[in-house]
């Protein structure tokens, strides 16, 4: 039994037993019977009553509940509907006060995510609403009459995250180039004129950071660094006038040292003051004309040697020889010097490798030169070798040097429509005339060698023929058993038989006249440079026989 019945049931026990106890009471007083009916009809309307009032306040307390979960319905529909959720779906079987109680409960979470969203949309429109007015950009498009659903807000924060990378990024960029356009006005000395470059110079910057500002001050920091190239490159020619007119007027080094601080800056004094440096030194070099067009004329030379003019086209300049000297003589100088300057400059690479062309056939010379001196052999130390090196290189490189020189001598006649003259003569005919004389110098130096050798060598075998003399110190013997002697006439012994090859040329012929003719020709073959002996050298330690003769440690021959 429920513990409600149990209530009842104790509630009409008691009731009877009160009802019980009255009439006891009634009794004992002696109360009429009509009197006692009269009490116990309004201890029944008594108790009716209290019970018709809990009834009533029961029934009230049903119909709240009821009321409450019609209400908690249609507000958790209206909920879900706004949050874009499903509806809630309700257990079947429930009391009406625990239906009341999940829908509320369910109605208040609701209320709650409503709440909690609708404040993360305010805290992003006003975010939202900073990102506009700094960056200048179009709204996202929610506002605050509806909730946003979730995946809303989760796009409009990727929006409010991508706007404040913007920022910091457009940020970033303002600071740099309104470093870099304050930078330019100080460069230039300039002050901000317009109320757009005031608000560059003077206001926060982080007041606009829109695109168009932007491309506006871009634009600014464009037609400042112009401005600041031009100012630099009218710097630098002065700069470079100055720095001729010092050389031609011979200007001290303490003076110009004084002036160091405006040949460095290009700001606008810096400029003034250039200006007005090369406007002195001009006023000097006109008080000055014969030593400046002398000046002129040394580097007029100077050039001239670069370039290979011949005297004909020097010629070609009569100012260069003129003795009047004034100021049209000084103008004429200075536009020639400016024309070959030019023309060095943009031809440098030919002048230069025509240059080392002919240094590097000097040193070839020279080395040529030192490679048949007789006693290259002797103390020399490892310097043999390295020149015999470089010998080689210069060899194989003049070739190609020449084949380079070749193709920049056709475009530089194409370009010029004359040839190029070294000396008075085209440079590649220079070059054959060189190598002419070279090889000529070569063979006449081999025939001088020839004719010297020759003679040398016919004295010497005559003398060993019939003179019959030996060698003057003892001769070793090759091996550990001493093989006998023959004697032969004049006191020669027979040839070793590991030397008859090597000794033709000086046998007598039947005749008995001498081999003159038999060892000019193997001294033809002589190797008259370091390299051929070299070779040579190489051959010998490649063969038996020679090897025996040439290495003095053999002791079987």
């Amino acid at each position: 039994m429920r513990r409600s019945e149990l209530l009842a049931a104790e509630a009409e026990a008691c009731l009877n037993k009160a009802l019980s106890r009255l009439k006891d009471i009634w009794e004992e007083i002696g109360i009429p019977e009509e009197q006692r009916l009269q009490r116990t009809s309004m201890v029944k309307n008594h108790i009716k009553n209290l019970l018709e009032m809990m009834i009533e306040e029961e029934e009230a307390l049903r119909k709240r509940l009821m009321h409450s979960i019609h209400k908690c319905r249609a507000e958790m529909q209206r909920l879900c509907l706004e949050l874009q959720l499903p509806v809630f779906q309700e257990e079947e079987g429930l009391s009406i006060l625990q239906q009341e109680k999940n829908i509320r409960i369910e109605v208040e979470a609701l209320m709650k995510e409503r709440a909690q969203r609708m404040q993360q949309l305010q805290d992003l429109l006003d975010q939202e609403q900073d990102l506009c007015h700094t960056l200048d950009c179009k709204a996202f498009g929610l506002t605050a009459d509806a909730v946003p659903s979730q995946e809303q807000l989760e796009s409009f924060k990727h929006y409010i995250s991508h706007q404040n990378a913007e920022k910091a990024q457009r940020h970033a960029e303002f600071r740099e180039l309104k470093k870099r356009v304050i930078l330019c006005m100080e460069e230039l000395d300039h002050i901000p004129e317009s109320s757009f470059e005031k608000d560059v110079v003077h206001e926060d910057q982080d007041s606009c950071l829109s695109t168009d500002n932007a491309a506006s001050l871009r634009l600014l920091l464009h037609q400042l660094e112009e401005r600041r190239v031009e100012q630099e490159g009218r710097c630098q020619a002065h700069r470079v006038k100055i720095e001729q007119l010092w050389e031609l007027l011979q200007v001290s080094t303490g003076d110009r040292e004084a002036f160091s601080e405006h040949m460095v800056a290009s700001r606008r004094r810096n400029l003034e003051a250039l200006q007005a440096e090369e406007r002195r030194l001009e006023e000097l070099k006109l008080l000055n004309i014969r030593g400046v067009t002398d000046a002129l004329r040394s580097q007029i030379l100077a050039l001239w040697e670069k370039c290979f003019y011949s005297s004909e086209q020097r010629q070609d300049f009569p100012a260069f020889f003129r003795v009047d000297f004034d100021e049209d003589l000084l103008a004429l100088h200075e536009a020639e010097l400016h024309r070959l300057k030019q023309h060095y400059e943009k031809h440098q690479e030919l002048y230069s490798g025509v240059h080392r062309w002919r240094e590097s056939w000097r040193h070839l010379q020279e080395l040529e030169k030192k490679a048949a001196d007789p006693s290259r052999f002797t103390n020399r130390g490892g310097n043999l070798l390295k020149e015999e090196k470089l010998r080689r290189e210069l060899q194989k490189n003049l070739p190609k040097l020449e084949k380079k020189l070749k193709v920049q001598i056709r475009s530089w006649e194409s370009e010029q429509h004359c040839s190029f003259l070294v000396n008075g003569q085209t440079f590649m005919q220079f070059v054959e005339e060189q190598w002419e004389l070279h090889r000529a110098q070569k063979e006449k130096e081999r025939l001088e060698r020839f004719n010297a050798t020759s003679s040398t060598s016919c004295g010497s075998s005559q003398r060993l023929l019939y003179s019959g003399c030996r060698s003057p110190g003892p001769i070793p013997t090759l091996s550990a058993t001493k093989a006998p002697t023959v004697q032969t006439l004049g006191g020669f012994k027979p040839p070793h038989p590991g030397f008859g090859g090597y000794n033709k040329e000086n046998k007598g012929q039947p005749n008995g006249t001498p081999p003159c003719t038999q060892r000019n020709v193997s001294m033809a073959s002589i190797a008259i440079t370091y390299s051929k002996f070299v070779r040579d050298l190489s051959m010998a330690s490649n063969s038996k026989i020679q090897h025996r003769v040439l290495n003095s440690t053999s002791t079987n021959l």
